[in-house]
């Protein structure tokens, strides 16, 4: 246990120079051969972008994820039963990432660390590669219900390789396979260790403005499992050192184990969840 947790926070050091946000979005340019601007929010909806803090910059972002709309006036849209995540993000370099948050889903504490790997060229390689991991503590696990409960029990780990490309000066997509663990899951059938294939990208309706979209394919959930693909729609707007991203999904929880192992809603049955990320870099 110990040795996979030190080997996740294990990543390289690797240096780029990167544009501050303003310049990356109110210009497509090419900074030394290397392609820009793919991406306004650290996040595409629910899954990680490619996109990384400056070197020296903090990025803290507030999160919100309202309860299911499909409640109506009885929870007023879902307002009544929001939960929060509180982010910071810090860049070590241009190219490495250590981050931190808290989220009232589940109680989790996460430690995390974005790498980039190498960088999409304007003719050359043709992708950008960035790795993600993390480290999660689940602090809502009850003693009193789980006798046998041991601090080991509240870890879990997430380790996912993201890989975008910029089509186009509008049109960003990405591809992100993903391995979670928990060390504990509520549904028993389903295995701690789980796989997924994310697919997300972003299309820039205006200088500031891009719809997102998202969606985490689960490729080996339990049968019967009560659980579903996330699905995630939403936009980003960017204003001067901020980026506010408003979205619908079906997933209440924030953080990749929860969001791919835990997400309940159904889009079919209005089923879903409004809310909003709100970042701002110092």
């Amino acid at each position: 246990m110990r040795i996979f947790i030190i080997f996740i926070f294990l990543v390289p050091v690797i240096t780029f120079s990167q544009d501050d946000l303003l310049n990356e979005i109110d210009s497509d340019s090419k900074v030394d051969q290397y392609v820009s601007a793919s991406f306004k929010g650290l996040k595409i909806v629910n899954f990680e972008s490619t996109k990384l803090v400056a070197k020296k910059e903090l990025n803290f972002i507030v999160s919100h994820r309202f309860g299911s709309i499909e409640d109506g006036f009885e929870t007023f849209f879902g307002l009544d039963n929001a939960v929060t995540r509180l982010q910071f993000v810090y860049g070590l370099t241009d190219a490495i990432n250590i981050g931190f948050s808290r989220s009232s889903f589940l109680q989790v504490y996460d430690f995390t660390t974005k790498y980039r790997l190498i960088r999409q060229q304007e003719n050359g390689f043709p992708f950008t590669i960035v790795g993600f991991n993390a480290l999660l503590i689940n602090t809502a696990l009850d003693k009193d219900n789980l006798p046998l409960l041991e601090f080991k029990h509240r870890l879990g780990y997430t380790a996912q390789l993201l890989i975008s490309r910029k089509v186009n000066t509008d049109l960003t997509l990405q591809l992100a396979p993903t391995f979670f663990h928990d060390n504990y899951v509520a549904f028993d059938p389903q295995a701690n260790s789980q796989v997924a294939l994310g697919l997300g990208g972003r299309y820039k309706l205006g200088k500031r403005w891009s719809v997102n979209a998202d969606y985490g394919l689960h490729l080996n959930r339990a049968d019967n499992s009560p659980f579903k693909n996330p699905l995630s729609i939403g936009f980003d707007l960017e204003t001067g050192g901020h980026v506010f991203q408003m979205h619908f999904s079906n997933a209440q929880a924030m953080n990749t184990n929860g969001f791919l192992g835990q997400a309940t809603g159904d889009w079919t049955d209005g089923d879903i969840y409004f809310g909003f990320n709100l970042s701002r870099t110092f």
